[in-house]
């Protein structure tokens, strides 16, 4: 759907009705802190902004879903000026409402409204607020122009500290791991978190609906803005997919020559691990669909065992045999790297330590130059 520019004059239908301006409303090209400072207003419709929208926006929209493909209709049908009007009609009885909206939602900060690409609804948003006497900038290029910035640090991706990539057997544990790590020695990552999925046939069971790819994008972008320089990113190695959620840009590129950790632990907790997790009964039919999904590379004899094991929620022994037929067999028998080192995660707090002896000695002033001095420390007992 076509964002609705200004006509050439300038003019804006909000800027009519509320009477001429001396100035329009500042804009402003998108830099990062930018969303620290400001208080972020997307006046996108809800559709679009479930998409995706920058990172702590609120969704103030000027239009509503309905309204937006009624307005289109008449952009392509009679022309902008008709479209104009009609969305005038449609939101003048919201102007206070919306104005509300956004200034309580700031809570003092100044704003920075966006819609698409810096059209009309962001400037008519802006004029409202300025009117009100209350400080506010638009985004040059609205939505799309940050949008391209995401699309383009991951095409040019450079890590704003080392990656540690956590590698292991399905069951290990590499993602509590993960996310038990002290982050006063690392910044934590959770690809499949941010993904809604965990990167096999069993990944989506008991998981929120996976997000849109550009919403992926967006939290991973923030999450790594965030990372402060020098501190170790530790993430979980994944296939260039996870569900349906690819990894942007270099991304996979990177992390396959970064530093790559192997984990391992025992059988038995593996799969003590895994039928922990899976152990619910409100499972069983997602369970089953997986089931059937890798029934081909099962064979027909292991497909049967493990159906009668679901069958009679034996979890245990179902987990048991889907690392030893399944799992270990499909991604573990051929292994094309070799891991820097490897750590043992029967303990949690022993693989930390682990991981921290291997980090202390790899980050030498010959490898990583400055990062040398951000030494960390051990974890305490």
């Amino acid at each position: 759907m076509a964002e609705f520019m200004l006509p050439a004059d300038g003019a804006s239908p909000i800027m009519s009705s509320l009477g001429e301006s001396e100035t329009m409303p500042e804009k402003i090209t998108f830099i990062p802190p930018l969303l620290d400072s400001h208080c972020i207003i997307d006046v996108r419709t809800p559709l679009e902004f479930a998409e995706d929208h920058l990172p702590g926006a609120f969704n103030v929209p000027i239009l509503t879903n309905e309204e937006r493909v009624e307005i289109g209709t008449i952009h392509k049908q009679q022309g902008a000026g008709p479209a104009r009007m009609r969305g005038l009609e449609l939101t003048c009885v919201r102007f206070a409402d919306m104005t509300h909206k956004a200034i309580n939602h700031a809570a003092g900060r100044p704003i920075l409204v966006y819609c698409w690409r810096g059209g009309l609804r962001s400037l008519s948003m802006a004029i409202l607020l300025e009117t009100c006497g209350y400080p506010v900038k638009q985004l040059r290029g609205g939505y799309k122009a940050f949008r391209n910035q995401v699309i383009s640090y991951f095409d040019n991706f450079v890590p704003p500290a080392p990656l540690i990539v956590i590698h292991g057997m399905t069951g290990c544990g590499k993602t509590t791991f993960i996310n038990g790590l002290d982050r006063k020695h690392w910044t934590t990552i959770d690809l499949e978190g941010l993904a809604c999925h965990r990167g096999s046939a069993f990944g989506s069971i008991g998981l929120d609906e996976q997000p849109p790819q550009k919403r992926f994008d967006t939290l991973l972008w923030d999450a790594l803005r965030k990372a402060p320089p020098g501190r170790p990113i530790v993430l979980e190695g994944e296939s260039q997919r996870i569900g349906r959620i690819t990894l942007p840009g270099r991304l996979y590129d990177v992390m396959a020559q970064s530093c790559k950790i192997w984990c391992s632990a025992s059988l038995d907790t593996r799969v003590e691990r895994l039928a922990e997790e899976y152990a619910r009964e409100a499972y069983r039919p997602a369970m089953a669909e997986a089931l059937e999904r890798i029934r081909k590379k099962l064979g027909g004899i292991h497909y049967a065992e493990l159906k009668e094991m679901l069958d009679n929620w034996d979890v245990a022994g179902l987990t048991r045999g889907l690392i030893q037929n399944y799992y270990d067999k499909l991604y573990y028998k051929h292994r094309p790297w070799t891991p820097d080192t490897e750590i043992y995660l029967e303990d949690f707090q022993l693989g930390e330590r682990a991981l921290l002896d291997y980090c202390n000695a790899l980050f030498t002033a010959d490898k990583f130059g400055a990062l040398n001095a951000v030494k960390i420390t051990s974890v305490s007992a």
